[in-house]
């Protein structure tokens, strides 16, 4: 099979038609989460990269840290743009758009670099973590959150990839010690591991797109505020650093130390 790597035209593409917030469903809670646990963000200088909604620079600018954002598609920029506007943070969240394996950051920049989703599009993605490495700080981290291999949402992705209707074109998926091992190769020390179960699940998500195409919305949480998602969110929460649940996760994440 032919590895098409997605280009700045089909990002341009994808973020154009998820341009409303209300429907776009935010990045896994286990990235901030994760990011907020580890650190004392304020004063903080982090990078985020290939941000999409950028949603999560938008939180840790709010909690203090100085915050930067790199992507080569402008509608992701855009929509970032006017999240961080709407918020009042123009100031805290700074704006670039570049390549993410050649970016215009000197050695030794950030306290932490993190990214979800954007790994498993690159055919190398070692020389991604390693340009992650060389603008970190001594000390520094890098989190990275990508989708796990054993999950139906793998199954879906490879026979759509198979009849070229997947909408990046092509992208892989990692076992956490895969993931691990691209970390260590990329020269940094695993210091933490977790992972996540989407939330609202992914046939949930499957419908409610099917039913945008006839102008149907179906709420973006379907049960939000119950007894029920309360006591689910918190069962899935003390159960997402158990190692073998990393497993049955659609996403994992590691954080390693420079």
């Amino acid at each position: 099979m032919t590895i098409k790597e997605p280009t700045q035209s089909v990002w341009n593409r994808f973020w154009q038609q998820k341009n409303d917030m209300d429907k776009v469903y935010p990045s896994s809670p286990s990235v901030f989460k994760s990011i907020e646990k580890h650190f004392n963000l304020e004063g903080m200088k982090i990078l985020e990269v290939g941000a999409g909604t950028g949603r999560d620079s938008v939180e840790l600018a709010r909690r203090g840290a100085e915050v930067y954002v790199l992507d080569f598609a402008e509608n992701s920029l855009k929509i970032i743009n006017s999240l961080r506007i709407k918020e009042g943070l123009y100031d805290q969240i700074h704006l670039i758009r570049g390549d993410a394996f050649a970016s215009p950051f000197p050695d030794n920049t950030f306290d932490l670099v993190f990214h979800q989703g954007l790994a498993e599009h690159f055919k190398d993605p070692v020389a991604l973590l390693r340009e992650n490495y060389r603008i970190l700080k001594k000390g520094g981290h890098c989190l990275c959150d990508v989708p796990q291999t054993i999950h139906p949402y793998t199954v879906m992705k490879h026979i759509l990839i198979a009849f070229d209707k997947w909408f990046a074109g092509w992208e892989t998926q990692y076992t956490m010690p895969q993931l691990k091992g691209l970390m260590n190769q990329a020269g940094f020390s695993i210091t933490y591991a977790y992972g996540d179960w989407m939330r609202p699940n992914l046939f949930y998500r499957l419908c409610r797109e099917l039913c945008f195409r006839f102008n149907v919305e179906l709420p973006k949480y379907p049960f939000a505020g119950t007894a029920y998602q309360k006591m689910k969110d918190q069962i899935l929460d003390a159960l997402d650093t158990v190692p073998f649940m990393h497993y049955t996760q659609l996403s994992i994440g590691v954080l390693g130390k420079k």
